[in-house]
């Protein structure tokens, strides 16, 4: 017997998990692949926070609204061209039958959708969590994309050969946001796009590696020196490598007092 959806199993959730939230937070996933999940979402920072029910995963198998014996869930596109479509009314029925609270974002997956940025990940993990569908083929009918508000999201300026990965992405950006998952809160706001800008370069020991030492200023123990180089460095690389985040940066972001968190 074909199951319709594939559950990570979950303890009850710990009491920090449920000080903020009024309940667990979920991602839905419709794929033509549900064994694909939680592939590295059950693994590492996601996987510990998954065991231990601090949010939770549900795959869905598509092919389970198919209506034929076949289970056919594609066909050629209209007005001709290569590849195959997801049909709407396949779609649309595995997203019914998914039966989410109407406060639960639908997105799907696809190269053509708006950029997944920090700051949609941090609205994301603020709510209740998605339903994602994973796009085929080559895409899905557009007709179930309005008549089901599904927002469209990208992970990047590339096509892959479906959108489970890019879910995962998705998945784990949010993830690693919530409340719990991760040890220290700064690791959340002291990093690359929180503050509009990359991150700034990271030591650690050996002191000296292959005749480069540490700067200087990071064995100062002035905190007030370090948030500063910090701040320039972090400020110096977006310039560079990424001058779309540096211009599109506030006025007031760039007079804005780097943050000072010790390390201990």
């Amino acid at each position: 017997m074909t199951s319709d959806a594939r559950f990570a199993p979950l303890p009850d959730p710990p009491p920090q998990a449920a000080e903020g939230r009024k309940e667990t937070w979920c991602a839905t996933v419709l794929t033509l692949f549900p064994e694909m999940f939680p592939g590295p979402l059950g693994i590492s920072l996601a996987g510990r926070a998954l065991a231990s029910g601090l949010w939770a995963l549900e795959a869905r198998d598509i092919r389970n609204a198919a209506t034929d014996k076949h289970r056919s869930v594609d066909d050629t596109p209209a007005g001709g061209g290569p590849g195959m479509v997801l049909r709407a009314d396949v779609l649309a029925a595995a997203i019914d039958a998914a039966a989410i609270m109407p406060d639960r974002p639908r997105l799907l997956m696809s190269p053509r959708g708006r950029p997944l940025t920090q700051s949609r990940a941090a609205e994301l993990a603020a709510g209740p969590g998605p339903l994602i569908v994973c796009g085929r083929f080559e895409g899905v009918d557009q007709r179930v994309i309005e008549a089901r508000d599904l927002e469209e999201v990208s992970i990047g300026d590339y096509v892959l050969s479906g959108g489970e990965l890019g879910a995962m992405v998705l998945i784990d950006a949010c993830v690693r946001l919530l409340p719990g998952v991760m040890g220290k809160l700064a690791s959340g706001t002291e990093e690359s796009f929180s503050d509009g800008l990359l991150e700034y370069p990271q030591y650690t020991r050996p002191q000296a590696f292959e005749g480069r030492p540490i700067p200087e200023v990071l064995l100062s123990g002035d905190h007030g020196r370090i948030a500063a180089w910090r701040r320039a460095q972090a400020e110096a690389l977006t310039r560079d490598r990424r001058p779309d985040l540096w211009v599109a940066r506030p006025p007031e972001a760039t007079a804005k007092t780097p943050k000072n968190a010790p390390d201990g």
